[in-house]
């Protein structure tokens, strides 16, 4: 099962909209998710910080900051086949 990882941080609207559809594609596509909040690491913070919220796979950024379903699910859909 492929693991998405999902930066995200706290009090963050993208992030739990981002975090919505992750869930919609998680049903249809069956990958786990992994939620990391870069407050808790200032390496991921000074990384991430202004990208937030970020979707990886693979150690690829598959998209950030405004994360729109159709991107997003165009993306995973390429790297979990």
């Amino acid at each position: 099962m492929n693991q998405v990882i999902f930066y995200t941080r706290t009090q963050c609207g993208l992030c739990e909209d981002a975090k919505i559809t992750l869930k919609l594609l998680q049903d249809e596509l069956g990958f786990a998710i992994n939620e990391i909040d870069i407050e808790e690491s200032d390496e991921l913070t000074e990384r991430f910080g202004l990208m937030i919220p970020v979707v990886e796979l693979d150690g690829e950024i598959l998209q950030y900051g405004q994360i729109d379903y159709f991107t997003l699910s165009k993306r995973l859909h390429e790297k979990t086949r």
